[in-house]
């Protein structure tokens, strides 16, 4: 129960975080909000880390993989930063969390992974949902609408990567080396868009690195109370998240398609997750 709470509760504070980046994408870019808001997710992580992981720190013994988890997990957040600026929340959200039905795709390249029928099956029929969400038919339809699935495809190598260095470090070093990376990458992005970050905007700022850092933890702190096939599927919590803190503050109202498509891409995401539980590849 505890694992349940807390899971449910960072897939909570994820999309009221981006909520709050998506109301400063009217003012300032992308690039950023994601400088912004690493910078001050260090400031958070690394007095904690010194206070309660001190004795157990030290540098990663695969730096070329953390590199490659901070600088997908920017790529992922500048696709999905951009996309929230121009489509819904809830849509946007709905996209990204195709995440597992791409990693099942990508699982026989990258991980020599044998994937079934049924898994195979519902893969297609996940990305008939997000055809279905997209509704390519429509007038405003463009690239943006595709900007949230690669931000999933840079979240799978993620955490393929993170699958290489979590075993040999400690789990608070992983996200502290990676939003020093991201800190790092976008701030040198910034320098062609320009600082143009005012102190009204400060305080939402804040507000989005604390939450931002608490849902870290409180991801963290899940894995010590449950393994990951009890709470795996709680994710797609967020999508019904995103959807109330869309209306509640953006005045976002979701079409029948989009309700339709993330219906189907959350049954169809389910479904792999399950089936990976049952063939024993998520303990």
């Amino acid at each position: 129960m505890k694992a349940i709470i807390l899971n449910l509760s960072a897939w909570a504070v994820l999309p009221f975080m981006d909520t709050i980046a998506k109301y400063l994408s009217a003012e300032i870019s992308f690039f950023q909000i994601t400088w912004a808001r690493y910078f001050f997710t260090v400031a958070w992580t690394l007095p904690f880390m010194f206070f309660f992981f001190r004795k157990n720190l030290k540098w990663s013994e695969n730096p070329k993989l953390q590199i490659l988890r901070g600088t997908t997990l920017l790529l992922a957040n500048v696709c999905f930063f951009y996309s929230i600026s121009v489509i819904s929340m809830a849509k946007a959200l709905t996209l990204a969390f195709v995440a597992p039905l791409v990693t099942t795709a990508l699982s026989p390249i990258f991980l020599k992974e044998k994937v079934g029928i049924r898994r195979w099956t519902a893969v297609v029929i996940g990305f008939i949902g997000v055809v279905i969400v997209i509704n390519p038919q429509r007038e405003d339809f463009n690239f943006i609408f595709i900007l949230p699935i690669f931000a999933a495809i840079f979240l799978t190598i993620r955490d393929i990567a993170t699958k290489g260095i979590v075993t040999k470090t400690n789990n608070f070093e992983i996200i502290f080396i990676t939003s020093i990376l991201i800190t790092f990458f976008s701030g040198m992005s910034s320098i062609y868009t320009g600082f143009d970050i005012s102190l009204n905007q400060l305080p939402n700022i804040f507000i989005s690195s604390i939450f931002l850092t608490v849902a870290y933890l409180f991801s963290v702190m899940t894995i010590f109370y449950a393994p990951l096939s009890l709470t795996a599927s709680s994710r797609y919590s967020v999508i019904i998240f995103g959807i109330i803190f869309g209306y509640l503050l953006l005045n976002e109202i979701p079409g029948i398609n989009m309700i339709i498509g993330a219906t189907i891409i959350t049954a169809s995401g389910l479904f792999v997750i399950k089936r990976e539980k049952d063939l024993g590849k998520i303990n």
